[in-house]
């Protein structure tokens, strides 16, 4: 029954990527199709309140900086609608303002789509900013990662000298994709019994003759918006696991799809953009096959329990429920952890820090490799510049300049490449090691020995990755916590997202050169192959002698 549950799961998945690509082409084309007769009048308004007129092309440079400046403006806007929420309607049980390094380390993790909270949601954020900051920039961050995939791909596969218009993609995503994306799945989720109510906390009187209060708010507007736009945030502390958030295993299965189809769907759009849907279908199944060996370690090991325990003698014929919802199981729950860590999205409906060893290394291997689909165009991002490198190592094999799509690889793309490959691990391990190091960072550690090395570990390498999950035994609301996690987002968003830019406006302006007998073909299952081999190769260089120390070492202890 456990496997019956995924496999339909990962079946629908199959059957949405298609139509989902295709219209995300039609979306970012710029050729007229049937989805401007809905959106354009809205667009049209919008580019003339803006000031966009013309909607000319931009070059890299040029898009870069527009997306640094409206994310910055957002930022400041942010910060400070924090930083006096309490004074501000729409604030029912009183909450008050945030604390300064908290309020950074929100700010940047909300608008570098990471969504990390180092606050309890009910309790952190009043019912104003929760939609005006939170919910406001899951659709901002989201549109901006979005905006950059699609840069991205026209750059290496079209002709010209610019990459499209941000403001033009930027809009467009959010009126053609996820508002109205957003808009069904908050209904259906409202009519699944999750809240979206501006009533202010439940009072009830329990059994005992007590008087408790249950926090309630716009939950369902928050929820869709938070998986579609792989954001993760939760309305309330505890995430998804929350009955208020995630209520039955109809809604479970729900938000699994909502932040899984669309970074799915992107490289059958890559394929259209390409002219050729086998690039896409490439990309699609090195993904795919990265996620399933992931998943299969995830449920195995959780399904397996803890050796500890079974040591003991006690019952564990259900596997390692610690941590997990009795009405999702081992099955939904695997199935969440390992699509929630390969998507980005950082939504949890179980606690990641009480996952089996080989069930955390599992997330924690999906968020290190970053290109297991991936949130908003950061995974297909990813996985092609993984496969640009392929094709440059195996022209190095054969003695040829590499060419990719027609173009060929030089040193500057190499250079740019290598400069995104080397800053994710550095800007994980450089905090890990720091925290070890001070005080400020050994003293939130809740668990000693290897499982405090994973606890840390997971923590930069959800920031870096943009994930936004933890394992929460980490006492992180402190300010050593709250800056380090806050620079590291800003790092692990930015300094990719500018250099794959920068690859995409070398390659734009390049002619393109004719396939010969020579040129090494990058639609075929061995292409696969050779793409899910460079991508584990570069991560067990990177990242192994760490997984060594934490989640391997705690399993060989346990057994």
């Amino acid at each position: 029954m456990d496997i019956l549950q995924i496999v339909i799961v990962i079946a629908i998945l199959a059957l949405l990527v298609k139509p989902l690509g295709t219209y995300v082409y039609h979306v970012f084309s710029n050729e007229a199709n049937r989805t401007d007769r809905l959106f354009g009048g809205t667009e049209r308004l919008i580019y003339k309140l803006i000031g966009l007129h013309k909607r000319q092309g931009m070059t890299w440079k040029v898009y870069a900086l527009s997306l640094l400046a409206m994310n910055a403006v957002l930022v400041v806007l942010g910060y400070l609608l924090l930083r006096v929420q309490s004074i501000l309607p729409l604030n029912p049980v009183g909450n008050g303002n945030m604390e300064a390094s908290l309020s950074f380390n929100t700010i940047i993790s909300f608008m570098t789509n990471t969504n990390l909270q180092h606050y309890s949601g009910e309790s952190g954020v009043t019912y104003l900013t929760q939609m005006v900051v939170i919910t406001m920039m899951m659709f901002t961050s989201a549109a901006s990662g979005f905006s950059v995939a699609v840069a991205f791909v026209r750059g290496i596969t079209s002709k010209g000298l610019t990459i499209g218009n941000f403001f033009e993609d930027f809009v467009k995503a959010n009126t053609r994709i996820f508002l109205p994306f957003s808009f069904i799945i908050t209904l259906v989720l409202v009519a699944l019994q999750v809240p979206q109510t501006l009533d202010p906390t439940l009072t009830v009187h329990t059994l005992q003759g007590a008087v408790q209060q249950i926090a309630i708010g716009p939950v369902a507007a928050l929820e869709s918006i938070k998986h579609i736009g792989t954001n993760g945030g939760g309305f309330l502390g505890v995430n998804s696991a929350h009955p208020f958030e995630n209520p039955s295993p109809l809604t479970n299965v729900i938000e699994i799809l909502s932040m899984w189809a669309l970074p799915a769907s992107l490289p059958y759009m890559y394929g259209r953009f390409a002219r050729n849907k086998k690039q896409g279908w490439v990309i699609f199944a090195a993904m795919m096959s990265l996620f399933l060996i992931f998943l299969s370690v995830t449920y195995i090991s959780e399904k397996a329990g803890n050796p500890a325990l079974n040591a003991l003698s006690i019952d564990a014929s259900q596997g390692s429920m610690e941590g997990k919802e009795v009405r999702f199981g081992i099955a939904q729950s695997a199935l969440f952890t390992t699509v929630t860590t390969a998507a980005t999205t950082g939504s949890v409906n179980n606690m990641h820090d009480t996952l089996t060893p080989l069930g955390g290394m599992s997330a924690l291997g999906e968020m290190m490799l970053n290109v297991v689909f991936g949130g908003k165009g950061v995974g297909l991002v990813n996985m092609l510049m993984y496969a640009i490198l392929g094709v440059f190592i195996c022209g190095l094999m054969v003695g040829r300049t590499p060419e990719f799509l027609g173009r060929k690889i030089e040193p500057r793309e190499m250079k740019l490449i290598a400069i995104a490959i080397l800053a994710h691990p550095f800007i994980i391990l450089a905090p890990t090691a720091l925290a070890f190091l001070t005080e400020l960072g050994k003293g939130a550690i809740s668990n000693p020995g290897f499982h405090g090395i994973s606890q840390v570990l997971y923590e930069y390498t959800s920031s870096a990755a943009n994930n936004g999950s933890g394992f929460e035994g980490l006492g992180d609301n402190t300010p050593f916590w709250n800056i380090t996690t806050g620079l590291v987002m800003f790092f692990g968003r930015y300094i990719s997202m500018i250099a794959m830019l920068a690859v995409a406006g070398s390659l734009v302006r390049k002619s393109t050169v004719p396939e010969t007998i020579g040129t090494f073909r990058t639609d075929n299952v061995l292409f696969t192959a050779i793409l899910v081999g460079t991508v584990v190769l570069i991560g067990a260089l990177t990242f192994l002698p760490v997984i060594a120390l934490g989640p391997v070492a705690e399993f060989l202890t346990l057994r």
